[in-house]
């Protein structure tokens, strides 16, 4: 930019007091410690990108920095025709800068990209003190994950999973691999719904819920459902089919059904267990001509009866015998 063109006029961000110049101009010239210091032997003008700063001279030389360089006679400054001493660095966190020369410490800003903005400036002007205060906060504040899935890779780690969870489970498996034959067109396309919803589902209830991923089971997509440490139902997303005298692997995307199981398991979140009137209430009934099926209670004692259509629901009782996971 020519010397021709002017910056608009801007507040002095230190000492709200001081009149505002009425324009300050780019041309610059060099000078020495004491031509600069000819404006008053106690304060400094600076211009920090654009940025207007009135400081005193004993602040600026506290502490051994750039500034204290710039500001004993040992570094040349430049300054603009109205005697602003410029400086070519954002004035963003200058602020901050002066602060700390002046107390020895600093609130930093919020955010971790602020810090980082703030320690760039810190090493710039070589002030070691802010320059760690800054490191130390962007370490020991480091951005937690929102929520932590864990994958199991054996049948050992799931069951302690299980069992030293305090809350409710739910588990998807999926292994696309697993398959033998060649898969329906929509496929694909529900295989990655079902592992979407498993990503929301575990955000909105992660607080509540423990989550984890399976990769190593026999099945293609399968959710599970855990409570006090015993398996309660499992929606198994996928089914054979046959087209043209082949068989196709067909996965399934039940939303509905896996919302309610997942609210079902929210029942187990404390001691004792819901009881049985509360839990009949929360089983929905699908009839004959539905996609969905369910377990049903055989007349003749606890042992649920298993019924199979395109997608597999099983339900299992809290209070049997059944080992963990089966």
């Amino acid at each position: 930019m020519s010397g021709d063109h002017c910056l608009p006029q801007h507040h002095i961000q230190d000492d709200p007091t001081f009149p505002h110049p009425l324009v300050v101009c780019p041309k610059t010239k060099p000078c020495g410690y004491r031509e600069a210091m000819s404006l008053g032997n106690k304060y400094v003008r600076l211009n920090v990108g654009g940025m207007l700063f009135f400081t005193p001279l004993q602040v600026l030389t506290r502490q051994n920095s750039l500034l204290k360089a710039m500001f004993s006679g040992k570094k040349e400054v430049f300054t603009d025709k109205e005697g602003w001493i410029l400086i070519d660095r954002s004035g963003k966190h200058f602020n901050s800068i002066l602060n700390y020369l002046r107390e020895g410490t600093v609130t930093l800003p919020k955010g971790r990209q602020a810090v980082q903005e703030l320690l760039a400036e810190a090493k710039y002007y070589r002030i070691q003190g802010l320059v760690e205060l800054c490191q130390n906060t962007l370490q020991d504040n480091k951005e937690q994950p929102m929520c932590v899935i864990p994958v199991i890779t054996s049948c050992k780690e799931e069951e302690q999973l299980i069992q030293s969870s305090s809350k409710p489970v739910v588990k998807l498996l999926y292994n696309r691999s697993n398959n033998k034959y060649s898969y329906t067109s929509n496929s694909d396309d529900n295989l990655l719904k079902n592992i979407e919803l498993f990503d929301r589902l575990s955000l909105s209830f992660n607080s509540r819920v423990l989550f984890f991923k399976d990769v190593i089971g026999d099945e293609i997509c399968c959710w599970s459902f855990y409570g006090q440490g015993r398996k309660l139902a499992e929606v198994c997303c996928t089914s054979i089919v046959y087209a043209t005298e082949k068989k196709q692997t067909k996965v399934e995307f039940p939303e509905a059904r896996i919302y309610e199981e997942t609210l079902n398991t929210l029942l187990y979140e404390t001691m004792p267990p819901p009881d049985n009137s509360l839990l009949e209430a929360t089983r929905r009934s699908y009839n004959n001509c539905g996609s969905l099926s369910e377990e049903e209670e055989g007349p003749g004692g606890p042992e649920p009866r298993e019924r199979v259509r395109r997608i597999h629901v099983k339900r299992y009782s809290t209070y049997d015998d059944r080992p963990l996971g089966h």
